[in-house]
């Protein structure tokens, strides 16, 4: 098994943004369902409210350029490739910390406390509380095989 880690960047085609686009354009939706809850599942209404977002609102390019400007590499873990962020920092005697995102999740939910945690002193605290910090993608999510 190979230990070697090595750099990662994001770089989504827009071809590949194009594509997703169509797909989401082109969804066969279901009729409404026949209950005023949820117990069928989530509500049709809701659901389109959603995809909109995801459609028309959310800016992936923001997003990508965020986790680009953080350190992230890839490893292979027993057979798995596995993408994560590698923020160290700026006090030598931080403690390490792993932080792990839950399902359904992305090392995306940890981009708010990345600063506070590193860099403590910033964000009122002290250097005492400062942390490097490991955010895998738990494999199945995000970039992780």
């Amino acid at each position: 098994m190979s230990e070697v880690i090595a750099p990662f960047t994001i770089a989504i085609a827009d071809e590949v943004l194009a594509d997703l686009h169509r797909r989401i354009d082109t969804t066969r939706w279901p009729d409404v369902e026949t209950v005023a809850d949820a117990s069928q599942g989530v509500p049709l209404a809701a659901m389109r409210d959603l995809v909109e977002y995801w459609r028309h609102h959310y800016d992936w390019r923001r997003c990508e350029a965020a986790l680009n400007a953080l350190p992230q590499f890839t490893t292979c873990i027993d057979g798995v490739d596995v993408h994560f962020l590698h923020i160290r920092s700026r006090h030598a005697d931080a403690l390490p910390m792993i932080l792990t995102h839950g399902w359904p999740g992305s090392v995306v939910e940890f981009m708010k406390v990345i600063g506070p945690l590193t860099d403590p002193q910033a964000h009122g605290g002290s250097a005492s509380d400062a942390f490097h910090l490991v955010i895998p993608s738990v494999p199945g999510f995000g970039f992780s095989g």
